[in-house]
């Protein structure tokens, strides 16, 4: 780690002082705040490297602080590590199918905490292959490891197609794809698809997207592409 941005948010004030003496003295600029609300202000003002987050928290708490980051693609690809004394396994399944990318249950030692932290900053620095990247734009934030999409917060439940379809469009905002190249890049083993159902898939993602459907634009006799 080497002048990485932390946000730590958490309402005890012994522990924001551990953990911000440990991430300093590892060459981490920190910014510690103490309730959901600010951290939600700080990351939108300043978007961190990484944000360590405690579940019990006054106002907003944990989980409503990691969904709303999730949500927001200015913040959608920031890692989330939960710091929290709540250990439960439904707890720690909840934050994690939030996005959380790590989870650390108190009390911890502050060796391992930042061997955890550095993990997943080391991770978030490699590459990931093209098809796989995570992707956040127009509300939406796709995510191909898992196959989730998400719209405005909310997870939409896609057939294998109308992912297909979105990845595509997604992975080259503004590019017009002609409906040839959507079958190719469509088609899998469990579908058939044709010129006339590339237009059905169309309509169908549209609609489950909500309000982010109307990005993807159609260009008459060609094809479609997602505004840039």
């Amino acid at each position: 780690m080497a002048n990485e941005r932390i946000l730590v948010v958490d309402d005890e004030e012994d522990i924001l002082k551990l953990v911000a003496y440990n991430l300093t003295r590892n060459g981490c600029r920190v910014t510690c705040v103490a309730s959901g609300e600010e951290a939600l202000a700080a990351a939108r003002a300043q978007p961190p490297d990484l944000v360590l987050l405690d579940l019990m928290l006054p106002g907003a708490d944990g989980f409503a602080v990691c969904r709303a980051l999730k949500a927001d693609p200015r913040t959608a690809l920031i890692p989330i590590v939960i710091l929290s004394a709540r250990g439960e396994e439904a707890d720690i399944v909840a934050a994690l199918e939030l996005g959380a990318d790590d989870y650390v249950t108190k009390p911890f030692s502050p060796r391992v905490l930042v061997a955890r932290v550095r993990a997943v900053l080391r991770r978030k620095s490699e590459p990931a292959p093209a098809d796989q990247a995570r992707l956040a734009l127009h509300g939406l934030v796709i995510d191909p490891g898992r196959r989730e999409v998400t719209a405005g917060g909310q997870r939409v439940e896609l057939t294998n197609s109308e992912f297909r379809l979105l990845h595509l469009l997604a992975r080259r905002p503004g590019w017009v794809f002609t409906r040839n190249r959507i079958i190719d890049a469509v088609r899998g083993a469990d579908s058939a698809v044709t010129d006339r159902s590339v237009d059905v898939h169309v309509v169908g993602l549209r609609k489950k997207l909500g309000a982010a459907g109307r990005h993807i634009e159609t260009i008459r006799g060609v094809g479609y592409r997602l505004e840039e």
